[in-house]
């Protein structure tokens, strides 16, 4: 009996822990998904998401949408479409990323391609090579969930970007608020220890 009631405490203190560490992250998150982008950015880095044959998947098309917005009130901001071709990808979320905006107005000419990533990490190291040498003032395009996410790791690699929140999709909520708790916590290991 006086077993089953330390463990029974135990587990409870575990799941208060584990609450109180979700709400962190959450707060973290939140501080981050209301940002107001400046105007007339040198760049916008757009991070690819799941891309079904050659469509976007909602969370993708969120993204390209915020971007689209931005870039059709900034004229003279080039973009970096960023994320390459994954399973049951017909093409690179970089080029699904490309076609939708130019399916917006958004000329050819002000789109750059980096098809090569699979995941932040890479989104971030290999979009930064392709950033104009003269441009200094940056933007980084996601959903709410991934902003805080995606700008560190952006800070990581000494990139001084702001962020754009794209929504998240209704339907992707609870798996991508999920994912990305534990996404956070490994990256959390990863820097820290």
């Amino acid at each position: 009996m006086k077993k089953k009631r330390t463990m029974l405490r135990l587990i409870a203190f575990l799941v208060v822990i584990g609450l109180i560490y979700v709400g962190i992250l959450q707060y973290k998150i939140s501080q981050y998904s209301d940002e107001t982008p400046s105007k007339n950015a040198d760049y916008l880095i757009v991070l690819g998401a799941g891309v079904r044959g050659t469509i976007p998947s909602l969370a993708l098309a969120s993204r390209i949408n915020a971007a689209g917005a931005y870039l059709k009130n900034n004229e003279n901001t080039v973009v970096i479409a960023s994320g390459g071709k994954g399973p049951g990808e017909e093409i690179s979320e970089a080029e699904a990323i490309k076609r939708e905006l130019v399916k917006q107005g958004i000329s050819e000419s002000r789109i750059i391609m980096e098809d090569r990533s699979t995941d932040t990490y890479e989104n971030i190291e290999f979009s930064k090579e392709l950033i104009p040498g003269d441009a200094s003032e940056g933007l980084v395009v996601t959903n709410k969930f991934h902003l805080y996410r995606a700008l560190s790791i952006a800070h990581d690699h000494n990139l001084e970007v702001k962020g754009i929140p794209a929504e998240t999709p209704w339907k992707a909520v609870l798996k991508s608020y999920t994912r990305e708790y534990l996404a956070i916590t490994k990256y959390y290991l990863k820097h820290f220890f």
